[in-house]
């Protein structure tokens, strides 16, 4: 007589599948090792992702959470399913090319979710979707969200205001009332509120709803809710400052206020959907479930979880060794010439000696100031990602969430940086084929194609910046950005840009030296 009894995964069936998992993610790691140190960097750097430390042990909770309906369930590898990831070395190739990280790490973490297909099987997989769906939250994603927030939010203040029938003036992103101005900054525009809210939203509806609905009306009110509290806070704060009669005693510590504000939001957000609350599943055993005879005898159906998931990392890995024969061709970027920057009257210039062949450094020592201009040439192959991380390094350790932006008149290819945490002023510019990078898609698109097929001549990103100094009064930025514009429009450099970075003539003779 034969009898089939059911169980929770055998440690013999489910510990080469955790083994195979815990190489198949070390190797990801090491294949999408930028990603990874990138996604890190934002998590350490970004006050909009510091909760991306917890995505792992929640998902690691959850599972935890779910372990009775894990009974039964014996990991069924299925190497067939790998070809589901052939889309994956493309989608990265793209991303990569132009520049995009966000979707190399999205890409990244789809690779990570296919091996966890091809290794467990689908079976096993849709019973840990929930989790091993919401550690894609490990992807910094969401920054693109940043303007049309700010555009919100400026707009629900000058309603708000409206309403209240106080006197102010909107001019972009700046709120003039009596007692002052507000400029609704990046970080004024609720996009760390919205990344955290979403998170703990997700976690919420699956860890206290089993239907679709219900999950998907909360998460949904966990996007709505912090937008429209993030406007009330900033329609609060200028009211505030309009109540006190001074605009920076209402502006201080908002991020602080922000936070208590927020986590108060989240408090009636989850007050609202404990109501709702759908007690959980009891034990339940999968009818497809693999099975276990009586003697110990296991079914050895499935193939063994290596194969599967090898197959799955060589797809994958198709689109990063494709970028590292493209970048094999690219020559390191060459100065042509030294640019040729003239101070304004009462300044001087001074070369740094030229040690670097695709880096000029000069400063500029004006009475109670010194500028430092940059000029880094990349190679002509280079892609979008690559000047990005130019400009990220030549700019240096800034709280951009918190600077505020500005243009030169006559000047719209510089983008003027304004920090008080350091308190520096500086303006960057780049150039891509001898014309002003826009910064857009249209831009990464022709790095792309550059990367690919070569161009005549290098991007150029140059930077113009002050050392980090006293704190910067209005009068003070007005009077240090006229003295930027006067460097930047006598210097022309438009018209040194083929002269500076001619692929052709980098190639035939070195910069000379100053």
């Amino acid at each position: 007589m034969s009898a089939t009894t059911t169980a929770t995964p055998e440690r013999g069936l489910l510990l080469p599948s955790l083994l195979t998992l815990s190489a198949g993610l070390l190797a990801l790691i090491g294949l999408f090792l930028p990603e990874s140190t990138a996604a890190v960097r934002v998590w350490i750097e970004s006050t909009a992702y510091g909760h991306c430390f917890l995505v792992a042990p929640i998902a690691a909770y959850l599972i935890w959470d779910r372990r009775d309906s894990l009974r039964g369930l014996v990991p069924e590898p299925a190497p067939a399913l790998a070809l589901l990831g052939l889309p994956l070395p493309f989608a990265w190739l793209v991303a990569e090319r132009l520049g995009i990280m966000e979707g190399r790490q999205l890409v990244a973490m789809g690779a990570v979710e296919l091996l966890f297909l091809v290794v467990l099987g689908w079976r096993f997989f849709y019973a840990l979707s929930g989790p091993l769906l919401y550690l894609v939250f490990l992807v910094p994603f969401g920054a693109f969200l940043t303007t049309p927030l700010q555009n919100f939010t400026a707009w629900f203040i000058d309603v708000g205001l409206t309403v209240l029938n106080i006197p102010h003036i909107m001019t972009d992103m700046t709120v003039e009332i009596t007692s002052g101005a507000f400029y609704v900054a990046e970080a004024c525009a609720g996009l760390r509120f919205l990344i955290a809210s979403v998170a703990f939203g997700v976690f919420f509806a699956l860890l206290n709803y089993r239907s679709r609905g219900r999950r998907a009306a909360f998460i949904l009110a966990s996007i709505a809710v912090p937008i429209i509290a993030n406007g009330f806070r900033a329609l609060g704060i200028v009211v505030l400052g309009d109540i006190l009669g001074s605009a920076e005693a209402a502006a201080a510590d908002h991020l602080i206020y922000g936070w208590v504000f927020f986590s108060f939001v989240m408090l009636l957000l989850v007050a609202a959907g404990l109501p709702f609350r759908e007690t959980p599943a009891g034990p339940t055993v999968n009818p497809h479930a693999g099975s276990m005879q009586a003697g110990g005898e296991m079914p050895s159906l499935a193939p063994k979880p290596t194969w599967p998931a090898v197959l799955a990392l060589a797809i994958v890995a198709l689109g990063p060794v494709a970028a590292l024969a493209l970048d094999r061709q690219a020559a390191p970027g060459l100065l042509a010439a030294v640019p040729d920057l003239i101070a304004p009257p009462g300044c001087t210039v001074a070369f740094a000696p030229l040690s670097l062949p695709d880096r000029s450094t000069a400063t500029i020592a004006c009475p109670g100031r010194t500028w430092t201009a940059t000029l880094q040439a990349l190679s002509a192959r280079s892609t979008g990602a690559a000047l990005i991380e130019a400009k990220r390094l030549l700019i240096g350790p800034l709280d951009m969430e918190e600077a505020s932006f500005a243009s030169l008149p006559g000047l719209p290819e510089w983008q003027v940086i304004i920090s008080r945490q350091p308190a520096r002023l500086m303006a960057v510019a780049s150039w891509i084929d001898g014309a002003p990078a826009s910064g857009g898609l249209t831009q990464r698109v022709q790095q792309a194609r550059n990367s690919i097929m070569g161009s005549d001549t290098e991007p150029l990103v140059v930077t113009i910046s002050t050392l980090p100094g006293e704190k910067l009064t209005e009068a003070k930025v007005q009077d240090m950005a006229a003295e930027l514009h006067a460097i930047i429009s006598q210097s022309n450099f438009p018209g040194q840009i083929a002269r500076l970075t001619s692929a052709v003539m980098a190639t035939s003779s070195p910069p000379p030296p100053r």
